[in-house]
């Protein structure tokens, strides 16, 4: 459908006047919701996704293409739930306790969205208590822990410890990255998940809520 097409492509121009414009027609013009959204916006968001992990655009593009893809979604928010829409997953993410560094956060947190997940965005210096109660009111299936330093990257394992004290680890898998985390200290802490580019990140979290949804 050639309106699903046109919001896909202005989506990955960034140009967020146009895709409301083209979104509110589609939704107008009686498309489902579902389809507005998979095939318009998340579609748009799977290209500059794949092309940021390829190096063809960069943190800049990526974040004109979330503000639009965020301006799209707003009007299909209210729409999604009377048409009982669900994300595809639910996820909880923050920068550590003792980092404040919130770049590679958010361009995870966007990628995630446009993989139509819910995320829980619990800001930077976050206390590994948090991410366990988050984790348990809003029923996240993922909990996501990003680290800049090697000074806080320590306070992952902290994250892991509660987990499994808390019950969790079991149900609640814990994702970790940031420029200083490497996959042999994923699993010297006993974390789930370490991904290297946010739009990994992204994939392995889908795979990982698919998993959960399946079992």
């Amino acid at each position: 459908m050639s309106i699903l097409n046109d919001i896909s492509e202005n989506l990955q121009r960034g140009k967020a006047k146009v895709v409301k414009e083209l979104v509110q027609q589609a939704i107008d013009e009686g498309i489902p919701v579902q389809q507005i959204l998979n095939e318009g916006l998340l579609s748009g968001m799977d290209v500059i996704g794949e092309k940021f992990k390829n190096n063809e655009v960069f943190v800049p593009e990526v974040l004109v293409a979330a503000r639009a893809m965020n301006m799209g979604a707003a009007l299909l928010k209210p729409l999604m739930a009377e048409a009982g829409v669900k994300a595809a997953g639910k996820v909880c993410i923050g920068t550590v306790k003792g980092d404040l560094h919130d770049i590679g956060k958010n361009l995870v947190k966007m990628m995630m969205e446009g993989k139509g997940l819910e995320v829980v965005d619990l800001g930077t210096d976050v206390d590994p208590d948090t991410y366990v109660k988050t984790a348990v009111e809003q029923g996240c299936q993922i909990i996501c822990c990003s680290a800049l330093l090697t000074t806080t990257m320590g306070v992952m394992a902290d994250v892991v410890k509660k987990a499994d004290e808390a019950g969790i680890h079991d149900k609640v898998k814990i994702m970790i990255g940031g420029a200083p985390v490497t996959q042999s200290f994923c699993d010297q802490i006993g974390a789930d998940k370490y991904t290297a580019d946010a739009a990994s990140a992204a994939d392995a979290a889908v795979a990982i809520c698919q998993a959960a949804a399946c079992a």
